[in-house]
């Protein structure tokens, strides 16, 4: 894991917009879970930049994503689902970089990426 320096206004937005009045760790999940379905505008192309264990994509593979996994959220992952050889299926927000997508949806990847970076296993 690399350590990301803190960005304040990133964490004043994860503060005050997705993590605001709860009190779970449940709860945040679905803040986090329902701030990016709000703010990702689907469809985009995205790329992978890791290989993980229950993913089939590879490195450097460019997919479409298409929506928010109905998988439910925790703290250390968020499923999101993409076009993948003739079907659907859900893989880890964690693992894709977005190559054409709006300012709004490469914001909240990097917030949930920042997220990932500072609090995982904290």
């Amino acid at each position: 894991m690399t350590w990301t320096e803190k960005d304040e206004e990133r964490e004043e937005r994860i503060k005050m917009r997705i993590i605001v009045d709860t009190h779970s760790p449940e709860e945040q999940a679905w803040g986090w879970y329902a701030y990016l379905d709000d703010t990702m505008d689907f469809p985009f192309e995205a790329r992978c930049v890791t290989e993980r264990e229950e993913s089939p994509l590879k490195e450097g593979e460019t997919i479409r994503v298409i929506g928010m996994s109905p998988t439910d959220p925790t703290l250390s992952q968020m499923f999101v689902m993409i076009e993948w050889m003739d079907r659907e299926l859900g893989v880890p927000l964690e693992q894709l970089e977005p190559l054409e997508a709006g300012r709004d949806t490469e914001q909240a990847i990097a917030d949930w990426q920042y997220w990932l970076d500072r609090y995982r296993g904290s």
